[in-house]
C-alpha cells in the first residue's frame, strides 16, 4: 500500500489576509490575496538503494511578469536522482498552476521551485530549466541546480 507523505515548505504557508476585491479591474500587476497554496505530496521512493533519473516536463507553464503586468509563458523542466521521496505528479500539477497570476521574473520562479521541490523530497541531485517563450524577440532560458552533499 502506497503512503503519502505531504509537505508544505514553511515559506509557502500564507496568513491569511484582507478579501480580494470583486472589481475585474484589478491590476495583474497586484498581488491579490489566493487561497491556500498547493502542498507538494511525495511518496516513498520504489527504488532507495539505486541512483535513477526522473524527467518531468511542464510545457504549459505560465506566470506574470511583475514589471508589465503581461503573462509569461514557458516550459518548465524537473530532473532529479531521489533520495527517500518522490514527487506526487498531480500536485505538482497543481503546484504549478499558483504561479499563473504570481508576478514573478523568470529567475526568481525557476530557483523558487527548485528550493521548493528540494525541501520536500530531499533528492540526490535535482534540475530546474525554466524554458521562456519570446517576449520582444528575446527568449530566457534559466538553469538551477542542486547537488546534496554527503557528510562522510
Amino acid at each position: 500500500m502506497l503512503q503519502f507523505f505531504v509537505a508544505t515548505p514553511t515559506h509557502l504557508r500564507r496568513s491569511a489576509g484582507p478579501a480580494r476585491s470583486s472589481s475585474k479591474s484589478r491590476s495583474p500587476r497586484q498581488p491579490g490575496v489566493r487561497g491556500q497554496t498547493p502542498t507538494i505530496e511525495t511518496f516513498p521512493n520504489p527504488r532507495p538503494g539505486r541512483d535513477y533519473e526522473i524527467a518531468i516536463r511542464c510545457p504549459e507553464f505560465t506566470s506574470v511578469c511583475p514589471k508589465t503586468g503581461l503573462p509569461d509563458f514557458g516550459e518548465i523542466r524537473i530532473s532529479y536522482v531521489p533520495g527517500d521521496r518522490c514527487i506526487e505528479l498531480k500536485a505538482l500539477k497543481y503546484y504549478m498552476l499558483d504561479f499563473r497570476n504570481r508576478g514573478i521574473f523568470y529567475e526568481a520562479v525557476t530557483n523558487q521551485i527548485l528550493d521548493d521541490l528540494v525541501a520536500v523530497c530531499a533528492p540526490r541531485r535535482m534540475t530546474v530549466v525554466g524554458d521562456f517563450s519570446a517576449r520582444g524577440g528575446i527568449t530566457t532560458t534559466v538553469t538551477a541546480a542542486y547537488e546534496k552533499v554527503d557528510s562522510q
